[in-house]
């Protein structure tokens, strides 16, 4: 008998899709973006959320991962912020390659604009329609990545429909039932074995932007989304205003998959890639609280071990976790320069400590390798290509550093 129908799906935005089974995500989504993939890494199916003031780059951070993330499909919600910025997407995204396919990258990306001038019951529908499609790709096996930028215009849409209805307001104004539908909404990502053909696997990553009044996040939408998110890309207006950007303040984000992400690339032959990142990150708290004390007697009052522990750290921030989205080779960095970028730092660091404790003084150390590190910062800026132009410098440190212990002073 031959069946008569159309390919056509009708499916209530505001229900999830059914699927089979829900799996614990694993695989981390590789961004390019250094100070994500290192510090605060997501994993295909997890759930991300960046609070930030205004011009501190969210939507920069939000591009960036639907440019580059290693997904199949990408859902980009524009959800009640300026029309422009989805006019750049337009503009920019056609001429981007999607590296995987050599197709456009307007290929895999699904836009939702509903700007600031848009009705506001389109946009409390626009977030639910974004994740729907999402789960349409999920469910035939693609990995699918949605950013919806911001959640916070998408909650104020629901505050101002929850006021029409003439509802009991709760925190703020915003309806008491704000936290249930943000969980409803970052519940439908995740990784999931889908119905249907056996054992096929499907993930959706959530991404929302949010955007407190002020950047003040106690307020209820950020509280809210903080609950049920794993990761926080905490964006710093400080950070922004001195051009470090992404602006991702290392001290106050998170991600809780960083464990999951350590066992995957320890299996995948990245050994020891979380005693690196633990390294680093100490480094940059113990560059903190050094701070207090500079800013009270100064810098010549750290011990020497200290000074190099500050220039280490300093290395760690404006080398490794600045990053030039409009640079072409420093806007996406693979896993593998990542490793060996910041092996690189860490290296140094040990080096110094070694040297020190031999008897070298730390100034003979600066003076020495004045140019050592200026390659290592220069680095970002090697395309992948040349990789082993990179790795070459772990030994040049070995070789400076004993130069500096058999010369002494000399330059």
């Amino acid at each position: 008998g031959e069946f008569e129908g159309t390919m056509i799906q009708r499916w209530p935005v505001r229900k999830g899709r059914p699927f089979a089974q829900k799996l614990i995500p694993e695989e981390p989504m590789i961004t390019g973006q250094r100070v994500v993939d290192t510090f605060f890494p997501v994993t295909k199916g997890g759930a991300a959320a960046v609070p930030g003031p205004f011009g501190a780059g969210k939507t920069v951070v939000q591009h960036q991962i639907a440019k580059y993330a290693n997904v199949d499909i990408v859902v980009y919600v524009g959800c009640g912020e300026r029309g422009n910025e989805m006019t750049d997407v337009l503009n920019e995204f056609p001429e981007l390659i999607d590296p995987n396919t050599g197709e456009s990258i307007m290929e895999r990306t699904i836009l939702i604009a509903n700007t600031s001038n848009m009705p506001v019951a389109a946009r409390e529908a626009s977030i639910y329609t974004g994740i729907t499609i999402a789960e349409y790709f999920r469910d035939m096996g693609y990995s699918v990545a949605i950013m919806a930028d911001s959640t916070s215009r998408w909650a104020e849409a629901l505050r101002e429909m929850s006021g029409r209805l003439e509802e009991m307001p709760g925190d703020e104004g915003y309806p008491a039932y704000l936290g249930s539908r943000i969980a409803e909404y970052y519940e439908r990502a995740g990784r999931v074995r889908v119905l249907g053909s056996e054992g096929i696997e499907g993930t959706i990553t959530a991404i929302g932007a949010v955007s407190p009044p002020g950047g003040d996040t106690s307020e209820p939408v950020t509280q809210n989304t903080l609950r049920i998110v794993k990761v926080f890309w905490g964006l710093d207006a400080t950070l922004a205003r001195k051009r470090h950007f992404p602006s991702i303040n290392w001290l106050s984000s998170y991600s809780l998959y960083l464990s999951e992400i350590g066992h995957y690339f320890e299996e995948h032959g990245q050994e020891g890639w979380s005693k690196k990142v633990t390294k680093a990150m100490n480094l940059l708290q113990k560059e903190s609280e050094l701070e207090e004390i500079v800013r009270l007697v100064g810098l010549e009052s750290l011990s020497e071990r200290d000074r190099i522990t500050m220039n280490t750290a300093r290395m760690i921030r404006e080398d490794y976790l600045q990053q030039n989205a409009f640079d072409d080779v420093d806007t996406y960095t693979s896993f593998e320069k990542q490793d060996t970028m910041l092996t690189n730092i860490l290296h140094f660091d040990e080096k110094a400590h070694e040297t020190l404790s031999l008897g070298a003084y730390f100034s003979d150390i600066m003076s020495n390798t004045v140019q050592l590190r200026d390659r290592i910062a220069r680095s970002k800026f090697i395309s992948e290509e040349d990789i082993d132009k990179i790795k070459a410098l772990y030994d040049e440190i070995d070789k400076t550093m004993r130069h500096i212990l058999e010369h002494g002073g000399e330059a």
